[in-house]
């Protein structure tokens, strides 16, 4: 039968312990947040937002830091193949997530839970070279489907700082282009279905603070962009035309939210010789 995900419980979450648990990512990333005050906690929203590489180092601080200042528990959607993976599905139970399906997704809504959800998935944060901030959507558009069902409102957010904490040594189209490439070919480990999903999950190699794996100190800016109204698209949860039109509104919200945060951070003096140092190596 393998793991059975129960995405309701909310008992499992330790408000305290996450807060604690990303003290050193706040210690090291020293981040920064604007627009939190958008999300109220009495109106369930859809957070939607780009995915960073590796996708397991910014959510956290997300997370806690809209617990700490609105006192809202956001439900984040995972990939499934974070609860294959013992002890590391349990974290994100005791972090809010859920498996990311939409029958999981549609029980959240009717119970009027906050919900976060990354359209780009593990594709999105298996970076090639070249596509920090870029969003990696393909033809995607069950959120949207979601948001107009239920009546969800959507809230667009962006990070900036992520991408840049690693280099890119080997992405997975040079992996694919390598014997390795060719083993797991053989091995038909690159079927579309497959473990590796056609090679969109394979993650890239990365270095980071100088020669090491260590991520560089870049800071972190979040941002959380203004209400997309889904009213308009009312009873066209199914029309292609309506979602896509809804999910390029949204994209194109998260990327003029991208821009921004980049300006702040190309203007911020404050960031400390350490940081500066060190992220130069």
């Amino acid at each position: 039968m393998g793991y059975q995900h129960k995405p309701f419980e909310t008992e499992l979450f330790d408000a305290k312990q996450l807060w604690k648990l990303t003290a050193p990512l706040r210690a090291y990333f020293s981040p920064k947040f604007y627009g939190l005050e958008k999300l109220d906690p009495n109106k369930p929203t859809l957070l939607v937002g780009n995915h960073t590489i590796y996708g397991v180092i910014d959510v956290p601080l997300f997370l806690a830091q809209i617990y700490r200042e609105r006192g809202v528990l956001v439900r984040a959607l995972a990939d499934h193949q974070h609860y294959d993976i013992p002890l590391w599905r349990d974290v994100l139970d005791r972090t809010g997530g859920v498996e990311g399906t939409r029958e999981n997704c549609s029980a959240l809504m009717q119970r009027g839970e906050h919900v976060l959800v990354f359209p780009g998935g593990a594709r999105e944060v298996s970076k090639r070279k070249g596509e920090q901030y870029q969003l990696t959507w393909k033809r995607r558009t069950g959120f949207c489907s979601m948001a107009i069902q239920h009546g969800y409102n959507i809230l667009p957010f962006a990070v900036v700082g992520p991408d840049d904490m690693y280099d890119i040594v080997l992405d997975a189209e040079d992996i694919l282009q390598s014997p390795v490439g060719k083993l797991l070919k053989k091995a038909g480990l690159l079927e579309k279905k497959g473990l590796l999903r056609g090679g969109d999950i394979i993650m890239p190699l990365t270095r980071g603070l100088g020669l090491t794996a260590l991520p560089r100190p870049e800071r972190f800016y979040f941002a959380i962009g203004d209400e997309i109204e889904v009213s308009p698209y009312q009873g066209k949860e199914n029309d292609q035309d309506a979602l896509f039109e809804l999910r390029d509104e949204v994209a194109f919200s998260i990327q003029d939210i991208i821009g921004e945060l980049l300006t702040i951070r190309e203007n911020d003096i404050d960031k400390g010789l350490f940081r500066k140092l060190l992220t130069s190596l």
